[in-house]
């Protein structure tokens, strides 16, 4: 199962900054998970020590319109085991079976 988690949004370039030293500072910590944050919300990634990292620029000339640049920059790793498992526990722990509830008869209501 493929689970992806998008956002899109305008920054100024102080905000965009902001944001690669928030994740640089995630992937630098010493904790075993890193939260990055998308959109509303953070995601809880499980990097190992080392990781794939592809940079690539596309620059576009237009005649009609404005050219554009674009910097994608993509890091790829397989999730560490032991991070991976205690989320699994985790998962399992807020799946709590709760005990029914006992069922109690009442009589139907009738017109005197």
């Amino acid at each position: 199962m493929a689970e992806t988690t998008t956002d899109e949004t305008k920054l100024t370039r102080a905000e965009a900054a902001t944001f690669l030293r928030t994740v640089a500072d995630q992937l630098d910590s010493e904790s075993r998970t890193v939260e990055i944050p998308v959109g509303n919300k953070e995601i809880r990634l499980s990097p190992p020590e080392t990781i794939d990292q592809e940079t690539t620029i596309t620059e576009r000339s237009r005649r009609l319109r404005k050219d554009t640049e674009e910097v994608a920059i993509t890091f790829n790793w397989n999730p560490t085991s032991d991070t991976a498992e205690s989320d699994a526990e985790t998962e399992s722990d807020d799946e709590v079976e709760s005990e029914p509830e006992p069922e109690t008869e009442t009589e139907p209501e009738t017109d005197h």
